[in-house]
């Protein structure tokens, strides 16, 4: 393995298409220095600094800046076509791109229709055809009814597949009852596909107090621990029982992190993943009627927070993905503050890496494990084995990190459709100067990604 300080020689000779060069590239073994070739947009070498490796084009690393691998987000919500209004291929791929992330998979929910059958897929990657500026893939939804076409969406190459325990949000994407889930599982696992689960108990939460209103404590009451905890239990039996791969989408309650780490233990094929907003934001401090940061799971309190933040780095939390779900900004309710009817989403796809380096670096926590959260473990998720590393035979895709530089949030320079976040004002570290997807930067202007298929490289 390549280690950084001591690479050794990989790859290919000769003139390259490209070659980045410095004193810090974020190597699988570590950051340290070395030079990268890229021909026909794939790394084809990999060289100590100074070796002189021959390049068309040749990009010199800036003092502090390190060349990092594309992140790989596979928890997005494009919602292209049917609710475009709120998110689009072309604005969430910038946004994306703005932030270092090179691929994402993209949800079967909240588009119309829904990508339940083949015909929904056919149409979504008709829609996003030459509109995404990175590389995206899609996943399947297992909802009541269409357990007959799991396998024709596994064969037409989706990630896999995800299902509620609870009402989505949405009509036409409705959930499954357990034992639904568990038969699906049951069917995915003849032909080892992944069932993704928003895991929160219906009854649980329908038996919840549902006050409503401005004040987010009442919200927070009306999603309790026990709906996550339980659905989560759930999860892990139908697993166990099925032999099925399963995956636990945005944890949020840290009380399931012992339940978690003692299936894993067991050999019960299980990962797990949260997101920026749980490992960043505090329920003290969201006020009354700030709408924005309104997620389902909800925002917890500072020691949730700190139980998750030792979940990842346990590994009891396998890594971290946006869940970037977005809406028009009157469906976040700005002007009522009404938590009970404001969408529950956050939208945060072009933050999520300065999110995160922003709080793990002041933990002690290193730019390479956040890298491996962020980028290798959920392209492995997906089987994305070209994706989310810097070796030979990877894709180029790649980003320009700057660790040390600042800024603030302004909703209004963000890609994203639009304009609200609950980072809006806050002060974060690490800032992204270019992003590359099979070693052409992405301009913005001029969409150059390939829509992704299971099991292609």
């Amino acid at each position: 393995m390549t280690t950084a300080g001591s690479t050794a020689a990989v790859g290919t000779t000769g003139t390259h298409d490209l070659v980045v060069r410095g004193e810090r590239v974020a190597l699988p073994g570590g950051i340290g220095p070395a030079e990268v070739g890229i021909s026909g947009g794939k790394i084809t070498a990999v060289v100590p600094l100074g070796e002189g490796l021959d390049g068309a084009e040749v990009i010199d690393l800036a003092d502090g800046q390190v060349l990092i691998p594309g992140l790989v987000d596979t928890h997005v919500h494009v919602n292209e076509p049917g609710r475009t209004e709120w998110e689009g291929f072309d604005s969430a791929t910038r946004a994306a791109a703005a932030g270092g992330v090179t691929t994402l998979i993209d949800m079967p929910l909240n588009s119309i229709p829904p990508t339940v059958d083949v015909a929904a897929l056919e149409l979504k990657r008709e829609v996003a055809a030459g509109q995404a500026h990175i590389d995206v893939g899609f996943w399947g939804g297992a909802i009541p009814g269409n357990r007959d076409q799991l396998r024709r969406l596994h064969d037409e190459g989706v990630y896999g597949f995800k299902c509620f325990l609870l009402h989505s949000g949405v009509d036409e994407f409705p959930a499954l009852e357990p034992d639904e889930m568990e038969a699906d599982m049951a069917e995915l696992a003849g032909f080892d596909a992944l069932m993704i689960v928003h895991a929160e108990d219906a009854h649980t939460i329908d038996t919840a107090p549902q006050k409503g209103g401005r004040a987010y404590s009442d919200f927070l009451a009306s999603r309790p621990r026990g709906a996550e905890n339980l659905a989560i239990q759930r999860v892990i039996d139908a697993a166990r029982r099925t032999g099925a791969r399963a995956h636990i989408l945005h944890l949020s309650s840290s009380d399931s992190l012992p339940v978690i780490a003692a299936a894993k233990a067991e050999g019960i094929r299980l990962t797990v993943e949260t997101c920026p907003h749980y490992l960043t934001l505090l329920s003290e401090e969201i006020e009354d009627g700030a709408t924005a940061f309104k997620c389902c799971p909800p925002i917890r309190e500072d020691a949730n927070r700190e139980l998750l933040w030792q979940g990842l780095i346990d590994g009891t939390i396998d890594f971290i993905v946006s869940d970037h779900s977005p809406s028009t900004v009157d469906l976040k309710e700005v002007e009522s503050g009404d938590f009970g009817t404001a969408w529950g989403g956050v939208a945060s796809l072009q933050l999520g890496l300065s999110l995160i380096w922003t709080e793990a670096r002041r933990r002690g926590v290193t730019l390479e494990t956040v890298l491996d959260w962020m980028s290798r473990h959920p392209a492995d998720l997906a089987g994305l084995d070209a994706k989310g590393r810097l070796e030979v035979g990877a894709d180029a895709d790649f980003a320009l990190f700057s660790p040390e530089d600042t800024y603030t949030v302004d909703v209004g320079s963000l890609h994203h459709r639009n304009p609200i976040s609950p980072y809006q004002g806050k002060e974060l570290s690490g800032t992204i100067s270019g992003t590359y997807v099979r070693g052409t930067r992405v301009d913005f202007t001029t969409p150059r990604g390939r829509l992704l298929r299971r099991g292609e490289r």
